[in-house]
């Protein structure tokens, strides 16, 4: 029976993307990982690879897509009935931490992609944090938080706020899942980096040139 017929539809590709997770999590650089390394990691031949996939940049940007649609899903259920700034910003930050925790892998891989030698990988998480601002925006003006800011300086703002949870990331990663108290810091910090982003924008006055 041909590999094609044993495995469901779609197994063989997650097989391969957990491949790529778990040798990242184990402290492998995605760069430098091999076609073979991942098809031997993931249990598949080198040859059914390129039925899912047509490089390791192409699945690395599934990756990013795909765990990155999870991600702003939570965040966005999160934060529907949400009426105060405050609870806005410790909601995202709170669903951020948890979901980095519990896929610490996949985070790390965002990490090095972020500072790697790929570049579409780097503009595939690019990509994916500029739909993270365009979405807080979207909350940010149905919470109508921000009316006195331009479009374009709520737009920053909001890439501003992306910017300071992923710079935090690189903290996250940094210390023992199992360090309860050290996770929690983060996450105040964090908060704490967002709230003084939100007291500036709310007197941002843009100067007329």
């Amino acid at each position: 029976m041909s590999e094609r017929k044993r495995r469901k539809p779609g197994e063989t590709r997650d097989k391969l993307m957990s491949a790529v997770l778990t040798l990242v999590g184990k402290g492998r650089h995605f760069a430098s990982l091999g076609i073979r390394e991942v098809t031997r990691q993931a249990g598949v031949v080198p040859t059914s690879f390129y039925r899912h996939f047509r490089n390791m940049d192409d699945l690395g940007l599934q990756l990013v897509d795909e765990l990155g649609l999870v991600l702003r899903r939570m965040m966005r259920e999160a934060r529907e009935n949400v009426l105060q700034a405050d609870k806005l910003i410790e909601e995202s930050v709170g669903i951020f931490v948890s979901h980095a925790q519990a896929n610490r892998s996949f985070f790390l891989f965002m990490a090095q992609g972020l500072a790697g030698e790929s570049r579409a990988i780097q503009d595939g998480i690019r990509s994916e944090m500029r739909y993270f601002a365009s979405e807080l925006a979207n909350d940010l003006r149905r919470l109508k938080m921000a009316d006195h800011l331009s479009d374009g300086d709520l737009d920053m703002t909001c890439d501003l706020v992306v910017r300071s949870v992923a710079f935090s990331l690189t903290d996250l990663i940094g210390v023992s899942a199992e360090d309860e108290y050290q996770v929690e810091q983060i996450r105040k910090r964090t908060c704490r980096f967002l709230q003084l982003i939100f007291v500036g924008a709310a007197h941002w006055n843009n100067p007329q040139p």
